[in-house]
């Protein structure tokens, strides 16, 4: 019985230790992230957009509204800034041309990526020090955990 609750005690520790340490890298994240956007000279979030259509791929003003919790307001006055610093376009959406598309201009966010490129070198040298299944597991927490924060921000963005 004193080796099951040593034991429990034992990860209990290690789950604290992984809630600091997410904690931790979640605020370098953001801090990264402003700093980033202040030298590019827009705003975090708008950053923080940018990238979300960068990964999503092009995205309706609704999607984006569904996906930051924006309102479709905040969000046209987003896509209007980024559309002015030339770093999105709006087009029709060749499925349904009712619909119109915001996507990234790749050919203008060179210098974006630039500032993420020394961050991003350090990261890979970072995880070439993991085994294929260690990062298996890796991507799966941090898929999962994001998956817990995106159905958090959606709760909290209901409760308006």
């Amino acid at each position: 019985m004193t080796i099951k609750r040593t034991s429990q005690a034992a990860k209990q520790t290690l789950a604290g230790r992984l809630m600091l340490a997410l904690r931790r890298s979640s605020a370098a994240g953001v801090l990264h992230g402003q700093t980033v956007a202040r030298r590019v000279g827009v705003n975090s979030t708008d950053l923080e957009c940018l990238d979300l259509i960068l990964m999503s791929g092009p995205s309706t003003a609704g999607e984006i509204a569904r996906h930051t919790g924006l309102t479709s307001g905040a969000v046209t006055a987003l896509i209007d800034r980024l559309e002015r610093l030339g770093l999105v376009e709006r087009a029709a959406d060749p499925a349904d041309r009712r619909k119109v598309l915001v996507r990234v201009r790749e050919d203008r966010i060179g210098p974006i990526a630039a500032l993420y490129a020394p961050l991003e070198k350090a990261m890979q040298a970072l995880l070439a020090g993991y085994s294929k299944e260690e990062l298996k597991l890796l991507i799966d927490f941090a898929e999962r955990s994001g998956g817990l924060l995106l159905a958090r921000v959606s709760e909290l963005n209901d409760d308006k």
